[in-house]
């Protein structure tokens, strides 16, 4: 029996707003899974609470996921533990942040420099200012993803004008239409 794709909802440091494309695709996508935490804990990561939540929500679902990841969220995802990773048959990392850089994120350095035993696309901003295009494209080539570069977006997110994001839906269409288990992914993905 064919699977449809899991879609599982990874955000970022400080939890993505209601206009963000992660809230709304959580609310478009057909049996979308979003990582919940406590609102401190999105404010001040600690790298073993979000790795817990992360892999309680992947654990939770009945069958393989394609994690959607936005900025810290992408490196908490890579620094998942090979039992839960397994889960993972895809992933779309978009902005991921250079936790070295950035004295709160800390906690999550440093970023593991290996390949992901799953497919991958890292979206990244020639003007993100959480992570240079250049330590983006490092970690892409380090986990083995394709890369997308945009020019110019900042930090890929709803103050950046990234609402719907519709060239993200794409790229996780292509991420999903690949899988074996994947089914119809064009109807699933259709925004409403």
């Amino acid at each position: 029996m064919t699977q449809n794709a899991k879609i599982v909802i990874v955000p970022g440091w400080k939890d993505s707003g209601p206009g963000h494309w992660q809230s709304l695709w959580a609310h478009r996508l057909p049996g979308a899974v979003r990582v919940a935490m406590a609102d401190d804990d999105w404010q001040r990561p600690k790298q073993a609470v979000w790795l817990r939540a992360i892999a309680q929500t992947l654990l939770a679902q009945p069958g393989p996921v394609v994690v959607v990841a936005h900025s810290l969220g992408c490196i908490a995802t890579t620094l998942l533990p090979p039992e839960v990773a397994g889960r993972i048959n895809g992933a779309l990392l978009v902005a991921p942040v250079d936790p070295e850089r950035r004295g709160p994120l800390a906690d999550f350095a440093p970023v593991p420099y290996q390949p992901l035993p799953y497919r991958s696309i890292v979206v990244a901003s020639t003007n993100d200012p959480f992570c240079p295009v250049r330590t983006a494209g490092a970690y892409a080539r380090s986990w083995g993803s394709e890369v997308v570069r945009l020019q110019n977006a900042g930090h890929i997110n709803a103050e950046s004008g990234f609402g719907d994001w519709p060239l993200g839906l794409a790229l996780l269409q292509s991420l999903t239409a690949s899988l074996p288990w994947a089914t119809e992914p064009q109807a699933q993905m259709e925004p409403a």
